[in-house]
């Protein structure tokens, strides 16, 4: 059972905490040296665990359906703003009817600017192409056009962007806040008032106005989430992500029903939100673009950390999680050696425990005994505090890691 935290009704924010007791029972769970960053000397100063306990949302979640989906890669061509062009025209008044050019400049195109925003978190708002505003055009007597205002593009922290053509990185909006100038707006012409001189005292001639800077960027996140499930189709991973977060991903007993990354949002008691992605299903042979292949390896890329997601009721569950770490070996090395956890699914089954003892005794033979398991049940929400509080447990080192090598 869940208990409400001891607030006043009106500061609740509709999470509530596990109970003591569940608390109690979950501190005995500690850290493996697998995903542990290795530290090979003793002095080094060694990570703090935050022991904050995950939160659970008594809310229902809404029976509406929304079709918004996450998207981590885009290719964008932006066009900035065209100046305005400078005015012709020729000053006449009562007492001086040849009073000189009055061509007023044409104002500035404006730029395409993006902005990291800590608020947005996929790039499924981004649009394919923007085109600058036009800077107005001169005016007689003198009078300039206005610049265009700028447009700003709302974008991830994270979000790397890239030449379309060489690859090449341009930008890395790494914090909240950073602008990086995508495209630069046209200046504006100059009107005839310019061209004014003792040689020519009526220019009849005037700028047009530059035209704006045209580009194709490619626009990436460098993280998607802080961990992501990676399983075989029909795995229970869609399920898992349900349980643990009030993300609504699309759940069926077909293979294939993730095409693209669903994010779900973890709560923690001491304020901290980790986000965890539900990855489309690996097959054999994914490095080789079997499947969703390397579009679907790309995702699992930028995820901090992973958990496998073996089905238990599968014929083979052991030889699942082989082919998962061989295809994540096969695309980069360094996939395999991230922070890591088993996931054993569907412990509902019938004959699981006999299935769960066989693939730990597997594991010890291939010297993998070191491998965090975690036996679960997505369906009923079995045993999924275990798995909250270890991943919590990965995030506290990959912060800290982080932030010693800054240093």
């Amino acid at each position: 059972m869940l208990t409400a935290l001891r607030h006043s009704p009106k500061s609740r924010s509709g999470y509530e905490s596990e109970t003591a007791e569940i608390q109690d029972s979950l501190r005995q769970f500690s850290l493996s040296e697998n995903y542990a960053f290795k530290d090979d000397e003793e002095d080094k100063p060694q990570a703090k665990l935050s022991n904050s306990m995950p939160l659970r949302s008594k809310k229902d979640k809404s029976e509406h359906v929304r079709f918004s989906e996450f998207v981590d890669y885009r290719r964008v061509k932006v066009k900035g703003g065209s100046g305005g062009d400078g005015k012709i025209c020729f000053l006449s008044l009562m007492s001086n009817p040849m009073a000189g050019p009055s061509g007023g400049d044409g104002g500035n195109g404006g730029h395409i600017i993006f902005e990291a925003c800590k608020d947005v978190k996929s790039l499924n708002n981004v649009k394919s192409h923007y085109t600058g505003l036009l800077g107005e055009r001169g005016e007689h007597k003198d009078m300039n056009g206005a610049n265009a205002e700028h447009l700003f593009v709302k974008v991830p922290v994270g979000t790397l962007v890239k030449d379309a053509f060489s690859g090449r990185l341009v930008a890395d909006m790494n914090d909240h806040g950073v602008k990086y100038l995508a495209a630069r707006g046209g200046a504006g012409g100059k009107g005839n008032h310019y061209f004014l001189s003792n040689q020519n005292r009526h220019p009849r001639v005037a700028e047009m106005g530059a035209k704006g800077e045209e580009k194709e960027l490619i626009l990436e996140l460098k993280m998607i989430a802080h961990a992501g499930l990676v399983g075989f189709p029909n795995a229970g991973k869609s399920t898992l992500l349900s349980a643990v977060s009030r993300a609504k991903p699309k759940v069926a007993s077909y293979p294939f029903t993730t095409l693209k990354p669903s994010v779900g949002i973890i709560h923690y008691d001491d304020g901290e939100q980790l986000a965890i992605a539900d990855m489309p299903g690996l097959i054999e042979e994914a490095h080789l673009n079997r499947g969703l292949g390397i579009g679907f390896l790309r995702h699992i890329e930028r995820c901090v950390c992973l958990f496998y997601v073996v089905d238990i009721s599968a014929s083979e569950p052991y030889q699942q999680f082989k082919v998962l770490v061989n295809e994540l070996t096969q695309y980069k090395d360094n996939l395999a050696t991230r922070p890591t956890a088993v996931i054993v699914n569907k412990m509902d089954v019938e004959g699981a425990e006999e299935k769960l003892a066989d693939f730990t005794r597997q594991l010890q033979q291939d010297s993998l005994s070191h491998l965090r398991v975690i036996a679960i049940s997505a369906k009923y929400g079995q045993n999924l505090s275990e798995l909250l509080i270890h991943f919590r447990e990965l995030y506290d080192i990959y912060r800290f890691e982080k932030f010693h090598k800054d240093l």
